[in-house]
């Protein structure tokens, strides 16, 4: 007798969503699903409410219109099954806090006042630094790092919390090409474990060999559940021409406007 496979639940769900700060909006009649297991990867310019998005989704922010449900409810109760590693990560270059330490608390944001960690606390912390290839760097201070050991340290500390969905900002801004491309595989390797992932990205010529789904975010959101960049999308997002680097060229994947237009 053949099995009948399980639709995949939404894990988020957003209907048509105004939303922005104060009294600025900056996102309109945002619709979108996320279901679990999705690797959704969003592309878009600055100013275009992809941070703004991830905030609401947090519960971060309040929204001016529409409905969200995250993992079935108000997002800030659904927030704990997400992990969140934001686009700028600050710290005291002069403070002498360890990988160890940055990690652990990702386990401490789950815990309850005062509650002390235990031994299965260390080995989560121990299996997500393994995961992202930093177990060795454990007893290293965060300052002695690059700038992509340390964000492998910072998605490492967002796993800690062992979340359905994982949330990333420009998790390859501050790093090199090199850098990135292993963060990018990192991701990949975590989206294989069963971990849901949303990121948000300028890196097009990267992003889209990695995520399964490609959107694009300009105050509005142009998503079809496909991973092609078409012309369409980028002409909706951009406006603009947009070019990328690829094998150390630039190339034009949006035409120049045409006169009179």
């Amino acid at each position: 007798m053949s099995q009948i496979k399980s639709m995949p639940q939404i894990q988020v769900d957003i209907k048509n969503l105004y939303g922005g700060y104060d009294h600025e909006t900056v996102l309109e009649d945002i619709n979108l699903s996320i279901y679990e297991n999705d690797f959704i990867g969003l592309i878009g310019p600055n100013g275009g409410g992809k941070t703004t998005l991830l905030k609401i989704i947090l519960g971060l922010l309040p929204l001016k219109k529409g409905q969200i449900n995250v993992m079935g409810k108000h997002p800030q109760k659904g927030r704990q099954h997400i992990g969140y590693v934001p686009q700028f990560t600050v710290f005291d270059s002069d403070f002498p806090i360890s990988v160890y330490d940055v990690v652990k608390m990702g386990r401490l944001s789950r815990k309850r006042v005062f509650r002390r960690l235990t031994s299965q606390d260390d080995e989560i912390i121990e299996e997500k630094l393994g995961w992202v290839g930093m177990l060795e760097y454990k007893n290293r201070g965060i300052r002695e790092l690059s700038g992509g050991q340390r964000q492998r340290v910072y998605i490492a500390r967002a796993l800690a919390t062992e979340p359905e969905l994982l949330l990333l900002d420009e998790p390859t801004i501050s790093v090199d090409f090199e850098s990135r491309a292993k963060i990018y595989e990192l991701l990949h390797e975590i989206n294989l474990h069963g971990v849901t992932i949303l990121l948000v990205s300028h890196d097009l010529n990267v992003i889209s060999r990695y995520v399964k789904t490609i959107g694009c975010l300009n105050r509005q959101l142009h998503y079809h559940g496909e991973k092609e960049i078409t012309p369409e999308m980028l002409r909706a997002g951009y406006n603009c021409p947009v070019d990328l680097i690829a094998h150390g060229l630039p190339h034009r994947v949006l035409a120049d406007h045409q006169e009179g237009r």
